[in-house]
């Protein structure tokens, strides 16, 4: 044995597998920080408390950080340990390169000495990523926006140093240097963890200049403010979720390579068609007389400005929801000339009450359509009233049959009420 302690587990400390969704971690942290919490034992098990609830409280922290789950995955805690150099990766992984992929920093060390003599590698800054909202007919047609950002870059005066040309650079005494300090920050009653931060004195770069010494353009601060003009092309055929990305074109951070900018599409409700996948849907309203005689007409105007024409013939009739697939007049695909189909859902448009005033017009339409159908054989007939405006969802309300489309139970997590009642004995 050399003496060290074997590696902690942090998925079987919070009792979840590798493969745990962020949402199975915090559940399962949640459970059992209720369950370790000093507060919630009595006084002879308190001590014991206290260390469980601290290891769950660090595994936690840990495993719901995506960066730091990977650290993990790869080196176990060595990652998080300076006492033990590389950690499992050997000497390849120092802890400038921990405290780079946590914290987004070029280095723990700003000078000569600030970390262990190795050339550094690039750092890569942070992606960033928003939502850009596009309508149905631009997803439809395609489109490129072309916009100005303005994004943060490294000082080209200074070249990022922060500081005038040839002053010497002192290291921060804040940091001793590092770019890094480390803190306790509050978490509980009686309760603080160790964290390492991005040092505010000398913004991360482990050197401090006196504001004489200063760089005149970014004032120390080694990024300025610039615009950029960039251009954004939407691809036709795109989807809810595509995600389009500008290599390069984040906010640059001194002693990195730039981070991507990364657009994901939102797709705005149209008020004529409904999209899924390559398809679309729309309403086809008719009327009583085209339904019965058929028509020939424009029925819909498309997502690029052209009349959609349907010759629907005489003698086959339109019912209600039936559904009409016209192939080829959907979404297009991204790459070649295929597209989705387009599906017209009947609506048929009754004439109102009364329409029909003439006794001579209605026995002569009662003539031109179907007649009924047999009559049904009854022991005796009563003549009732009726609604004609009643509402079918409306069936079987607040009368207790579980049958009834609106009757769901709705169980309390907290006190057990509201569910189904055992009948008394």
């Amino acid at each position: 044995m050399d003496g060290k302690e074997e590696d902690v587990d942090l998925y079987a400390l919070l009792g979840v597998d590798k493969s745990a969704s962020p949402n199975d971690i915090k559940k399962a942290y949640r459970k059992l920080a209720l369950l370790h919490h000093p507060d919630k034992v009595s006084e002879d098990k308190r001590v014991e408390s206290e260390a469980k609830f601290k290891a769950i409280t660090q595994a936690y922290e840990i495993l719901r950080d995506d960066e730091k789950r990977e650290l993990y995955d790869t080196h176990g805690m060595a990652a998080f340990d300076p006492s033990r150099g590389g950690g499992p990766g050997g000497p390849g992984m120092d802890m400038n390169d921990i405290l780079s992929q946590m914290f987004g920093m070029g280095g723990m060390g700003g000078m000569p000495g600030g970390g262990r003599g190795m050339p550094r590698r690039p750092r890569r800054s942070p992606d960033e990523e928003q939502a850009y909202k596009v309508t149905l007919e631009e997803l439809y047609k395609g489109k490129t926006v072309k916009f100005a950002a303005e994004k943060q870059v490294v000082c080209s005066q200074c070249k990022g140093s922060g500081a005038k040309e040839k002053v010497a650079p002192n290291p921060c005494e804040k940091c001793r240097g590092q770019g890094v300090r480390e803190i306790l920050r509050p978490f509980g009653p009686g309760l603080a963890r160790q964290e390492i931060i991005r040092c505010d004195h000398c913004e991360g770069s482990g050197n401090y200049y006196k504001e004489k010494d200063r760089c005149k353009k970014c004032k120390g601060k080694r990024t300025v403010k610039e615009k950029k003009a960039l251009e954004l092309y939407i691809d036709r055929g795109s989807m809810q979720g595509d995600r389009i990305v500008l290599q390069g074109e984040a906010d640059q951070l001194p002693d990195q390579t730039p981070g991507d900018l990364i657009f994901h599409l939102v797709e705005e409700p149209h008020d004529v068609f409904t999209r899924i996948g390559h398809d679309l849907s729309t309403d086809l309203n008719v009327t009583l007389a085209e339904a019965l005689t058929g028509f020939s007409r424009v029925v819909v105007k498309h997502l690029d400005g052209r009349g959609i024409h349907i010759n629907y013939p005489r003698g086959k009739v339109l019912r209600p929801g039936q559904v009409l697939k016209v192939e080829g007049e959907g979404m297009p695909h991204k790459r070649g000339e295929a597209k989705g189909d387009l599906y017209l859902v009947v609506k048929i448009e009754f004439p109102k009450d009364g329409w029909l005033e003439s006794d001579d017009d209605h026995e002569a339409l009662k003539k031109l359509l179907p007649p009924p159908g047999p009559p049904i054989a009854a022991d005796e007939t009563d003549d009732v009233e009726f609604t004609d405006d009643a509402d079918i969802e409306e069936m079987g309300a607040h009368q207790g049959d579980p049958r009834y489309s609106g009757g769901e139970w709705e169980e309390d997590e907290d006190d057990g009420e509201g569910g189904p009642q055992c009948a008394t004995q």
